[in-house]
């Protein structure tokens, strides 16, 4: 069977592109080999000096990349609302949006909304994102959503009486579970209500497997572990870049590392679990998240911005 590479991607030349977190690991990969194929790349970053300085080494190996940095802060509802105006001002389509940034066991904290850090991060945020970005994206032939899942989703179970972590202890790997089992839920029922609306955008997951960047910063152990079974960045990448790019992708699908355990390899299509595929825990999700960001998504309204 074929290896998929970076030498799959076709010409990206008048393609527009937005990766969320691509200041370093994953993102800043993703971002590298979208500008090397001639896409136009948005380099969405809450810090703008790290942000900066991953351009110019994007630059300094491909000097004719074509990228442009602006600041997302996607643990503020303030700041994602600010990027998708930002953005819509300045842009008339959007080809991928790609929502990988995001934030893994960190000590228990919350949002400037109030939410808790990880799932107002790694899910509320981009489900926020992508709600002001979807009129854009349906206006655009061929748009797609890749969503940046983890393995990490087999140990995730939502607590829809305590999304906040308020009432229980917290535990930071299992609300980092539950954030990526959220990923994959938003993806799944994303995809299902784009297929009942006759949407041309479609919606892809993807996961790195065991990939040594800057997330394991807060995990003493798996930071230590990496040595002896992470695999590279770039081979990381593959799995989101495929989602993104794969033309015999139709939506919905689930892209992760062939190797053992999935932990690392080359891309192929991959199974979540049985629980992320319960579509009643979807939709409830999908109203709660509604609720909480203050968004709903306007299928089929080719506007520059999303009610709410």
């Amino acid at each position: 069977m074929e290896k998929w590479t970076t030498e799959n991607i076709p010409d990206q030349t008048g393609r527009i592109a937005i990766v969320t977190g691509s200041s370093s690991g994953i993102g800043f990969e993703a971002a590298r080999a979208l500008a090397e194929k001639g896409a136009t790349v948005i380099l969405a970053v809450r810090n703008s000096e790290k942000g900066k300085a991953a351009g110019e080494k994007i630059l300094e190996k491909h000097k004719d990349a074509d990228l442009a940095l602006m600041t997302l802060d996607l643990a503020s509802l303030e700041s994602i609302a600010a990027f998708a105006e930002e953005f819509a001002e300045n842009f008339s389509r959007l080809d991928l949006l790609i929502n990988n940034a995001g934030v893994m066991a960190p000590p228990y904290g919350k949002t400037a909304d109030g939410f808790e850090l990880q799932f107002g991060t790694n899910h509320l945020g981009h489900f926020a994102l992508t709600a002001r970005l979807l009129p854009i994206l349906e206006g655009t032939a061929g748009s797609r959503i890749v969503n940046v899942a983890s393995g990490a989703h087999k140990y995730g179970k939502l607590d829809f009486d305590d999304l906040a972590w308020e009432k229980r202890k917290y535990k930071k790997w299992s609300a980092y579970g539950d954030s990526k089992l959220a990923n994959l839920y938003f993806t799944y029922r994303l995809d299902k209500l784009l297929r009942q609306n006759k949407s041309g955008v479609i919606a892809t997951a993807a996961h790195p497997g065991w990939t040594a960047t800057e997330l394991q910063r807060n995990s003493g152990i798996a930071d230590f572990l990496n040595g002896f079974f992470a695999q590279d960045i770039p081979m990381g990448t593959l799995p989101t870049l495929r989602a993104a790019i794969d033309e015999e992708l139709f939506g919905g699908e689930y892209i992760g590392p062939d190797g053992f355990m999935e932990m690392r390899g080359y891309p192929v299509e991959v199974e979540s679990n049985q629980l992320s595929n319960d579509e009643a825990i979807a939709e409830r999700l999908w109203d709660v998240s509604e609720e909480l960001t203050g968004l709903k998504f306007d299928f089929g309204e080719k506007a520059n911005t999303a009610s709410g």
